[in-house]
C-alpha cells in the first residue's frame, strides 16, 4: 500500500472516531449503575402513646435493653401488661421507657450441662430437659452446648439443628469433677460473640463448684457486666447424700441463684431428676414470654461504672402480686480516648 493510500486511511479512521466517540462515552456512563446504599434501620421519635414493636429493636449504644419477666403466684407468665403497668428506675432516678414490646424474638442459648460423676444417675432426665426445652424453640435460635466435668469442652458449636444436639448428648457420659465456674466462663465470653441481641445460658448442674481455675466472684462479676440472662436447673441430692458432699458443693444452689438472678434470670431448684425436663419446659416459656423495656439514661456521662435498676408493676389501685424478674443493673459505656 503506497503512502498516500496510508494517509487517507488514517484520516477517514480520525474522523469516524470524532464523530462515535462522543456517543461511546455516553453509552458507558449510562451502563454504570450505581445502587445506593440502603439506610439503616432507625427508631423513629418516641411518642407519648404505647409502642409495640413487632420486630427486635436495632437501637443506638445509648438505649438500654431490660428484659423483664413478670409471673403471678402460681409461676405463670403473665402476659397482658402495658407499658403504663411498669415503672422503671436508675438508682432513684425514675426513667422514661421509650419503647416497649413482648415479641418473641429470635435467641442466642449457651446450654450448659453438668456431665460430673455425680450427674451419672440423671443424665437421662437432662436429655430429656433438653427435648422439652427445644419444644418452645423459634426455629431462627441458634445454640450452643458446653458440657462439663473436669473442664468444660465445647460439645456443640453454634447451630439451629436441635438434633445434632441431642444426638451429640446422647453419646455422653458422666464422670469427673464439677468446673461449673469455668463452664459458666467459656459459655459467656461465646455469648459475645452471639448473633442476636438477646442472649441466654441455661445451665443444669446437681452441685456446687470443686474443680474451676476461674473464682466465683470473677464469674460472677463477668455475668452481671454480659448482656445474657442466665437460667439454672439445680438438681437438689437428697439429704443423706447431700450430707457427705464437700463444703463448696453444699451451696451450689447459693451460688448459682447470685449468678442468675444478677442478670435477670433465675434459679428452679428441683429435689428429683425427674421434674428437670418440666423445669426446662418453665424456662424456655418465660424466655420467649418477656417484655422489653429500653430507656435512654438520664445520666447521659459515659463512665464505664455500675448502675443499678429496678423495675416495678403497678396495676391501679394497688400492686398485684407478681413476681418480677429482671437484670439488677447494667455497665454504662465507656468513652473510649481519642487517639492522637
Amino acid at each position: 500500500m503506497s503512502r498516500s493510500h496510508s494517509a487517507l486511511w488514517l484520516l477517514a479512521f480520525l474522523f469516524l472516531l470524532g464523530t462515535l466517540a462522543p456517543h461511546l462515552v455516553a453509552q458507558s456512563i449510562d451502563d454504570v449503575h450505581v445502587a445506593p446504599r440502603a439506610a439503616p434501620d432507625v427508631i423513629p421519635p418516641p411518642s407519648d402513646g404505647l409502642e409495640v414493636r413487632l420486630k427486635p429493636l436495632r437501637v443506638d449504644v445509648d438505649l438500654v435493653l431490660v428484659p423483664v419477666m413478670v409471673t403471678d403466684t402460681h409461676g405463670s407468665p403473665v402476659v397482658d401488661l402495658s407499658r403504663d403497668d411498669f415503672k422503671l428506675f436508675e438508682g432513684e432516678q425514675e426513667e422514661r421507657i421509650r419503647y416497649f414490646y413482648s415479641e418473641d424474638a429470635p435467641i442466642s442459648i449457651g446450654l450448659i450441662v453438668d456431665l460430673s460423676s455425680s450427674m451419672s444417675n440423671k443424665i437421662e432426665r437432662v436429655r430429656q430437659a433438653v427435648q422439652e426445652f427445644f419444644k418452645l424453640a423459634d426455629p431462627a435460635d441458634d445454640y450452643f452446648v458446653i458440657t462439663f466435668s473436669d473442664k468444660p469442652k465445647l460439645l456443640a458449636n453454634t447451630t439451629r439443628s436441635t438434633e445434632t444436639i441431642q444426638a451429640k448428648l446422647g453419646e455422653m457420659k458422666a464422670k469427673g469433677n464439677t468446673a461449673l465456674a469455668d463452664a459458666i466462663h467459656a459459655g459467656l465470653l461465646k455469648l459475645k460473640s452471639a448473633q442476636y441481641r438477646r442472649k441466654a445460658l441455661v445451665i443444669v448442674s446437681d452441685g456446687g463448684d470443686n474443680m474451676s481455675r476461674h473464682s466465683l466472684r470473677s464469674v460472677k462479676n463477668l455475668a452481671r457486666e454480659s448482656d445474657a440472662q442466665i437460667y439454672a436447673i439445680d438438681v437438689c441430692d437428697a439429704p443423706d447424700v447431700l450430707f457427705t458432699k464437700k463444703l463448696e458443693e453444699k451451696f451450689g444452689k447459693q451460688w448459682l441463684t447470685h449468678v442468675t438472678e444478677v442478670t435477670g434470670g433465675r434459679t428452679i431448684a428441683v429435689d428429683d431428676a425427674q421434674k428437670i425436663p418440666a423445669a426446662a419446659s418453665q424456662i424456655s416459656l418465660e424466655l420467649r414470654n418477656q417484655y422489653i423495656l429500653a430507656f435512654r439514661p438520664t445520666n447521659a456521662q459515659h463512665d464505664g461504672k455500675w448502675r443499678k435498676l429496678k423495675v416495678k408493676v403497678m396495676r391501679p389501685p394497688a400492686p398485684l402480686p407478681y413476681q418480677v424478674y429482671y437484670r439488677t443493673g447494667y455497665m454504662a459505656r465507656r468513652e473510649e480516648p481519642q487517639t492522637q
